[in-house]
Protein backbone atom coordinates (compact mmCIF):
# COMPACT_ATOMS: atom_id res chain seq x y z
CA UNK A 1 0.00 0.00 0.00
CA UNK A 2 1.81 3.55 -0.86
CA UNK A 3 1.94 5.96 2.02
CA UNK A 4 0.42 9.11 1.84
CA UNK A 5 2.83 12.29 0.26
CA UNK A 6 4.02 14.29 2.52
CA UNK A 7 2.65 18.01 1.88
CA UNK A 8 5.73 19.39 0.85
CA UNK A 9 5.83 17.51 -1.83
CA UNK A 10 2.63 18.94 -2.99
CA UNK A 11 2.51 20.96 -6.04
CA UNK A 12 1.53 24.86 -4.05
CA UNK A 13 -1.04 25.68 -7.11
CA UNK A 14 -3.94 27.17 -4.46
CA UNK A 15 -5.51 29.98 -6.38
CA UNK A 16 -4.32 33.41 -5.43
CA UNK A 17 -5.46 36.90 -5.56
CA UNK A 18 -6.13 38.12 -9.12
CA UNK A 19 -2.90 40.10 -10.79
CA UNK A 20 -2.52 42.05 -13.49
CA UNK A 21 0.33 43.18 -15.64
CA UNK A 22 -1.84 46.35 -16.81
CA UNK A 23 -0.05 49.59 -15.11
CA UNK A 24 2.62 47.12 -13.10
CA UNK A 25 6.31 47.73 -13.66
CA UNK A 26 9.06 44.52 -14.83
CA UNK A 27 12.51 43.83 -14.57
CA UNK A 28 13.95 41.79 -17.11
CA UNK A 29 17.74 40.64 -17.60
CA UNK A 30 18.96 39.30 -20.79
CA UNK A 31 16.03 41.94 -22.16
CA UNK A 32 18.36 42.71 -24.98
CA UNK A 33 17.56 39.34 -27.26
CA UNK A 34 15.48 36.09 -27.41
CA UNK A 35 12.93 35.40 -25.24
CA UNK A 36 12.79 37.48 -22.56
CA UNK A 37 13.08 40.53 -25.72
CA UNK A 38 9.35 38.92 -26.33
CA UNK A 39 8.50 39.03 -22.85
CA UNK A 40 9.62 42.30 -22.76
CA UNK A 41 7.47 43.21 -25.95
CA UNK A 42 4.50 41.58 -24.57
CA UNK A 43 4.84 43.64 -21.03
CA UNK A 44 4.64 46.96 -22.87
CA UNK A 45 2.11 45.83 -25.39
CA UNK A 46 -0.14 45.51 -22.34
CA UNK A 47 0.65 48.72 -20.26
CA UNK A 48 3.68 47.47 -18.15
CA UNK A 49 6.81 49.57 -17.95
CA UNK A 50 9.55 47.15 -18.50
CA UNK A 51 13.47 47.47 -16.94
CA UNK A 52 15.73 46.04 -19.90
CA UNK A 53 18.73 44.82 -18.05
CA UNK A 54 21.43 43.25 -20.52
CA UNK A 55 25.18 44.34 -21.54
CA UNK A 56 23.36 45.19 -25.15
CA UNK A 57 20.56 45.44 -27.34
CA UNK A 58 19.97 43.69 -30.07
CA UNK A 59 18.62 46.28 -33.28
CA UNK A 60 14.97 45.53 -32.41
CA UNK A 61 15.38 45.59 -29.00
CA UNK A 62 17.07 49.04 -28.93
CA UNK A 63 13.97 50.00 -31.20
CA UNK A 64 11.61 49.05 -28.82
CA UNK A 65 13.35 51.13 -26.01
CA UNK A 66 13.45 54.25 -28.24
CA UNK A 67 9.99 53.54 -29.07
CA UNK A 68 9.03 53.77 -24.91
CA UNK A 69 11.69 56.02 -24.01
CA UNK A 70 9.41 58.99 -23.34
CA UNK A 71 7.33 59.76 -20.67
CA UNK A 72 3.89 59.71 -21.53
CA UNK A 73 0.99 59.84 -19.24
CA UNK A 74 -1.17 56.38 -19.37
CA UNK A 75 1.57 55.24 -21.36
CA UNK A 76 4.04 51.99 -20.69
CA UNK A 77 7.85 53.18 -20.32
CA UNK A 78 11.02 51.64 -21.10
CA UNK A 79 14.55 51.61 -20.17
CA UNK A 80 17.64 50.33 -20.54
CA UNK A 81 20.29 49.32 -18.05
CA UNK A 82 23.24 47.98 -18.79
CA UNK A 83 23.90 44.89 -16.55
CA UNK A 84 26.55 42.09 -16.23
CA UNK A 85 24.37 40.09 -14.28
CA UNK A 86 27.44 37.71 -13.12
CA UNK A 87 27.93 41.12 -10.68
CA UNK A 88 26.08 40.88 -7.76
CA UNK A 89 26.64 44.83 -7.36
CA UNK A 90 25.08 45.24 -11.01
CA UNK A 91 22.55 43.18 -10.38
CA UNK A 92 21.27 45.52 -7.29
CA UNK A 93 22.01 48.43 -9.20
CA UNK A 94 18.93 47.33 -11.55
CA UNK A 95 16.40 47.79 -8.16
CA UNK A 96 17.88 51.29 -7.79
CA UNK A 97 17.46 52.92 -11.35
CA UNK A 98 13.93 50.70 -11.18
CA UNK A 99 12.91 52.73 -8.03
CA UNK A 100 14.31 56.07 -9.43
CA UNK A 101 12.53 55.29 -13.31
CA UNK A 102 9.47 53.80 -11.93
CA UNK A 103 8.47 53.88 -8.17
CA UNK A 104 7.81 50.59 -7.69
CA UNK A 105 8.80 46.93 -8.83
CA UNK A 106 5.92 44.67 -9.26
CA UNK A 107 7.55 41.86 -11.47
CA UNK A 108 11.42 40.48 -11.48
CA UNK A 109 12.29 38.20 -14.07
CA UNK A 110 16.00 37.14 -14.23
CA UNK A 111 15.96 35.52 -17.64
CA UNK A 112 19.55 36.02 -19.17
CA UNK A 113 20.92 32.52 -19.64
CA UNK A 114 23.76 30.84 -22.36
CA UNK A 115 23.76 27.19 -23.63
CA UNK A 116 26.89 25.81 -22.61
CA UNK A 117 29.65 27.50 -24.98
CA UNK A 118 32.85 26.32 -25.13
CA UNK A 119 34.49 28.27 -22.88
CA UNK A 120 32.63 27.74 -19.85
CA UNK A 121 31.93 24.13 -20.45
CA UNK A 122 32.10 20.42 -18.50
CA UNK A 123 33.93 19.05 -21.47
CA UNK A 124 36.54 21.97 -21.82
CA UNK A 125 37.66 22.31 -17.97
CA UNK A 126 38.88 25.36 -16.26
CA UNK A 127 42.33 26.22 -17.68
CA UNK A 128 42.04 24.20 -20.95
CA UNK A 129 42.75 25.93 -24.19
CA UNK A 130 38.69 26.34 -25.07
CA UNK A 131 37.78 27.27 -21.56
CA UNK A 132 37.60 31.02 -20.15
CA UNK A 133 37.27 29.94 -16.46
CA UNK A 134 40.32 30.44 -14.97
CA UNK A 135 41.66 27.04 -13.14
CA UNK A 136 41.87 29.04 -9.69
CA UNK A 137 38.67 30.44 -10.18
CA UNK A 138 36.52 28.88 -8.09
CA UNK A 139 33.48 28.69 -10.12
CA UNK A 140 32.27 28.30 -13.56
CA UNK A 141 30.57 31.43 -15.58
CA UNK A 142 27.87 29.10 -16.99
CA UNK A 143 26.35 28.72 -13.97
CA UNK A 144 27.55 31.98 -12.27
CA UNK A 145 25.09 32.95 -15.31
CA UNK A 146 22.36 30.42 -15.40
CA UNK A 147 21.76 29.65 -11.61
CA UNK A 148 23.93 31.82 -9.48
CA UNK A 149 22.77 35.20 -11.23
CA UNK A 150 18.74 34.38 -10.82
CA UNK A 151 19.03 32.74 -7.44
CA UNK A 152 20.52 36.12 -6.09
CA UNK A 153 18.16 38.07 -8.53
CA UNK A 154 15.26 36.56 -6.52
CA UNK A 155 16.36 37.61 -3.62
CA UNK A 156 16.75 41.06 -4.29
CA UNK A 157 13.40 40.82 -5.61
CA UNK A 158 11.72 39.19 -2.36
CA UNK A 159 14.05 41.81 -0.54
CA UNK A 160 12.58 44.85 -2.15
CA UNK A 161 8.72 43.05 -2.27
CA UNK A 162 8.88 43.34 1.77
CA UNK A 163 10.71 46.69 2.03
CA UNK A 164 9.71 48.80 -0.91
CA UNK A 165 10.92 52.29 -1.25
CA UNK A 166 7.64 53.57 -2.25
CA UNK A 167 4.12 52.31 -1.88
CA UNK A 168 2.41 49.08 0.15
CA UNK A 169 4.44 46.19 1.09
CA UNK A 170 3.39 43.11 -0.48
CA UNK A 171 0.80 40.83 0.79
CA UNK A 172 -1.94 38.53 -0.84
CA UNK A 173 -3.94 41.56 -1.73
CA UNK A 174 -0.52 43.41 -3.24
CA UNK A 175 0.72 40.49 -5.02
CA UNK A 176 4.35 40.55 -6.73
CA UNK A 177 5.22 38.56 -9.10
CA UNK A 178 8.93 36.51 -9.94
CA UNK A 179 9.10 34.05 -12.87
CA UNK A 180 12.53 31.99 -13.96
CA UNK A 181 13.31 30.95 -17.26
CA UNK A 182 13.99 26.77 -16.91
CA UNK A 183 14.00 24.57 -19.88
CA UNK A 184 13.16 21.14 -20.83
CA UNK A 185 16.56 20.70 -19.65
CA UNK A 186 15.81 20.38 -16.28
CA UNK A 187 13.67 16.73 -17.26
CA UNK A 188 15.91 15.77 -19.32
CA UNK A 189 20.03 14.67 -19.94
CA UNK A 190 22.18 15.70 -22.79
CA UNK A 191 25.89 14.33 -22.02
CA UNK A 192 27.02 17.23 -24.43
CA UNK A 193 25.67 19.90 -22.13
CA UNK A 194 25.99 18.23 -18.75
CA UNK A 195 26.47 21.62 -16.92
CA UNK A 196 23.61 23.20 -18.16
CA UNK A 197 21.47 20.09 -17.73
CA UNK A 198 22.46 20.38 -13.98
CA UNK A 199 21.45 24.32 -14.04
CA UNK A 200 18.38 23.60 -15.01
CA UNK A 201 17.23 21.38 -12.85
CA UNK A 202 18.32 23.30 -10.24
CA UNK A 203 16.10 26.02 -11.51
CA UNK A 204 13.33 24.07 -11.22
CA UNK A 205 13.66 22.77 -7.58
CA UNK A 206 14.19 26.24 -7.11
CA UNK A 207 10.92 27.66 -8.04
CA UNK A 208 9.31 24.56 -6.61
CA UNK A 209 10.56 25.39 -3.14
CA UNK A 210 9.51 28.42 -3.18
CA UNK A 211 5.92 27.84 -4.10
CA UNK A 212 4.07 28.51 -0.95
CA UNK A 213 5.54 31.74 -0.73
CA UNK A 214 2.36 32.83 -3.20
CA UNK A 215 -0.48 31.66 -0.62
CA UNK A 216 1.47 33.13 2.07
CA UNK A 217 2.86 36.86 1.24
CA UNK A 218 1.63 37.22 -1.79
CA UNK A 219 4.81 36.48 -3.60
CA UNK A 220 4.78 34.38 -6.94
CA UNK A 221 7.70 32.49 -8.33
CA UNK A 222 7.08 30.42 -11.30
CA UNK A 223 8.70 29.46 -14.34
CA UNK A 224 8.79 28.42 -17.88
CA UNK A 225 10.37 25.62 -19.49
CA UNK A 226 10.59 26.30 -23.41
CA UNK A 227 11.89 23.23 -25.80
CA UNK A 228 13.74 24.22 -29.19
CA UNK A 229 13.05 27.93 -29.50
CA UNK A 230 14.34 29.41 -32.79
CA UNK A 231 16.33 32.30 -30.85
CA UNK A 232 20.31 33.82 -31.33
CA UNK A 233 20.78 31.25 -28.27
CA UNK A 234 20.78 28.48 -30.88
CA UNK A 235 20.92 29.97 -34.38
CA UNK A 236 24.38 31.99 -33.38
CA UNK A 237 25.76 29.15 -31.66
CA UNK A 238 27.41 26.36 -34.70
CA UNK A 239 28.17 23.88 -32.04
CA UNK A 240 23.99 23.87 -30.83
CA UNK A 241 22.93 23.51 -34.62
CA UNK A 242 24.01 20.28 -35.22
CA UNK A 243 21.39 18.81 -32.99
CA UNK A 244 18.86 20.03 -35.61
CA UNK A 245 17.49 17.99 -38.51
CA UNK A 246 15.22 21.34 -39.82
CA UNK A 247 13.73 18.91 -42.56
CA UNK A 248 12.40 16.85 -39.39
CA UNK A 249 12.53 18.65 -36.16
CA UNK A 250 10.31 21.66 -35.40
CA UNK A 251 11.13 25.10 -33.66
CA UNK A 252 8.81 26.51 -31.25
CA UNK A 253 8.86 30.58 -31.39
CA UNK A 254 9.89 32.83 -28.28
CA UNK A 255 6.39 34.84 -28.53
CA UNK A 256 5.17 31.45 -27.84
CA UNK A 257 6.95 31.47 -24.45
CA UNK A 258 6.13 34.86 -23.97
CA UNK A 259 2.74 34.39 -23.39
CA UNK A 260 3.13 31.49 -21.31
CA UNK A 261 5.25 34.10 -18.76
CA UNK A 262 2.49 36.45 -18.35
CA UNK A 263 0.03 33.39 -18.09
CA UNK A 264 2.34 32.58 -15.41
CA UNK A 265 1.96 36.06 -13.50
CA UNK A 266 -1.63 36.49 -14.25
CA UNK A 267 -3.69 33.07 -14.25
CA UNK A 268 -5.05 32.33 -10.66
CA UNK A 269 -4.68 28.88 -10.87
CA UNK A 270 -0.97 29.40 -11.90
CA UNK A 271 -0.36 29.59 -8.62
CA UNK A 272 3.45 29.50 -6.80
CA UNK A 273 5.94 26.85 -8.01
CA UNK A 274 4.26 25.81 -11.53
CA UNK A 275 6.73 24.70 -14.34
CA UNK A 276 4.39 25.41 -17.52
CA UNK A 277 6.56 23.48 -20.85
CA UNK A 278 6.82 25.27 -24.00
CA UNK A 279 7.23 23.71 -27.01
CA UNK A 280 5.33 24.39 -30.72
CA UNK A 281 1.70 24.93 -30.53
CA UNK A 282 1.70 22.90 -27.07
CA UNK A 283 2.01 24.71 -23.67
CA UNK A 284 1.43 22.34 -20.51
CA UNK A 285 2.00 22.02 -16.78
CA UNK A 286 5.20 20.07 -15.56
CA UNK A 287 4.11 18.01 -12.54
CA UNK A 288 6.88 18.05 -9.53
CA UNK A 289 6.38 14.20 -9.64
CA UNK A 290 5.63 11.46 -11.94
CA UNK A 291 5.43 13.48 -14.93
CA UNK A 292 5.93 12.15 -18.46
CA UNK A 293 8.50 14.63 -19.50
CA UNK A 294 8.35 16.79 -23.09
CA UNK A 295 7.49 15.51 -26.21
CA UNK A 296 5.84 16.64 -29.44
CA UNK A 297 6.71 19.48 -31.80
CA UNK A 298 9.20 22.19 -30.38
CA UNK A 299 10.74 19.46 -27.86
CA UNK A 300 12.71 17.31 -29.74
CA UNK A 301 15.59 17.50 -31.99
CA UNK A 302 17.00 14.48 -34.31
CA UNK A 303 20.77 14.68 -33.90
CA UNK A 304 21.06 15.13 -30.05
CA UNK A 305 22.99 11.78 -29.68
CA UNK A 306 25.54 12.25 -32.65
CA UNK A 307 27.18 14.87 -30.87
CA UNK A 308 28.05 11.95 -27.97
CA UNK A 309 30.80 11.04 -30.36
CA UNK A 310 32.99 14.46 -29.78
CA UNK A 311 32.75 14.07 -26.34
CA UNK A 312 34.23 10.70 -26.12
CA UNK A 313 37.09 12.32 -28.62
CA UNK A 314 37.79 15.24 -26.26
CA UNK A 315 37.95 12.56 -23.30
CA UNK A 316 40.52 10.49 -25.80
CA UNK A 317 42.55 13.46 -25.80
CA UNK A 318 45.97 13.24 -23.90
CA UNK A 319 45.88 15.03 -20.76
CA UNK A 320 42.50 15.88 -20.81
CA UNK A 321 41.73 17.89 -17.26
CA UNK A 322 44.92 18.58 -16.07
CA UNK A 323 45.89 22.10 -15.39
CA UNK A 324 48.64 22.97 -18.11
CA UNK A 325 49.22 26.24 -16.43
Amino acid sequence: MMAARQPYFVDATANTHPFSVEGKTAIVTGAGSGINFSFTSLLLSRNCNVLFADLALCPEAQKLVDTYSTKTKGKPRAVFQRTDVTDWTQLSRMFEVANQEFGTIDIVCPGAGIYDPHWSNFWHPPGSAKSKDAWDAGHYASMDINVIHPIRTTQLAISEFLNPKEGEKVSVTNPKRVIIVSSIAGQVSNLTTPIYVAGKHAMNGFVRSLGHLDSTIGIRVNGVAPGVIKTPLWTEHPEKMTFIDEEVDEWATPEEVAEAMVRCLEEPDLGGGTILEVGAKQTRKVAQLNDPGPSGPGHTVSRLTDNYKEVFEWLAEDGWGQNKA
